[in-house]
């Protein structure tokens, strides 16, 4: 089983698994072949689908390009399954000592952050792998992600030097811009790859952005 102990930045996608199975592991597989840091299974699962079998599908097709699967929220199933590597916090856990123990095996951890320098506090004391910044510009996907001002970004960044992933609305286009004002290391996406004709390009175009493939 391939272990991961990092995630530095470049571009992280966050999947819905409401989505089928077949249709998402189409579009996953041309987002991998661009070029992923990680992938996330965003916690909005049907009642009926096989939560196990899903995640070990997407976690082997994730592997097979040495990317590391992430679960939101429900961190139980890492105990579940070992093909995930990690869990991403939408706010602090009451229990992260205990979270720890129950897994009982190294995992990747980020948290999403908004406008709380405490969570990022939270999260460099911890020693958690990343933090995702949610949401930079209004976006359908963001959800109830209050829009995080680039005052915060870089206050948080004079007491962390963990990765920075941006979130919420993030294009191509406004990458370039918003590095003029704030650093970041990766930006975290949904409905721009997923939502996209060609997987592949959409990756291959925010890469361009942030910089990671030559113009």
């Amino acid at each position: 089983m391939t272990t991961f102990d990092n995630i530095k930045g470049g571009i992280y996608l966050v999947v819905d698994p409401a989505m089928e199975l077949s249709m998402l592991s189409h579009k996953l597989s041309g987002a991998l072949k661009g070029g992923l840091s990680a992938v996330q299974l965003w916690n909005n699962w049907l009642p009926e689908t096989d939560k196990i079998n899903y995640i070990n599908k997407v976690a082997g097709l994730c592997h097979n390009y040495g990317v590391p699967l992430l679960i939101n929220e429900q961190w139980e199933l890492l105990a579940s399954s070992p093909m995930l590597d990690g869990v991403h916090f939408d706010s602090i856990p009451s229990n992260y000592h205990l979270i720890k123990n129950s897994v009982n095996r190294p995992f990747l951890a980020g948290i999403t952050c908004s406008g709380n320098l405490d969570i990022i506090r939270w999260a460099d004391a911890n020693a958690l792998n990343y933090i995702s910044f949610c949401a930079m510009f209004p976006s359908p996907s963001a959800g109830s992600c209050d829009i995080v001002m680039p005052s915060t970004v870089r206050q948080a960044r004079d007491f962390t030097t963990l990765p920075f992933f941006v979130s919420g609305g993030i294009s191509p286009e406004n990458i370039t811009l918003l590095s003029k004002e704030i650093s970041f290391e990766g930006v975290a996406v949904i409905s721009g790859v997923m939502s996209a004709d060609d997987p592949l390009a959409s990756v291959i175009s925010y890469k361009k952005s942030l910089n990671l493939i030559h113009q």
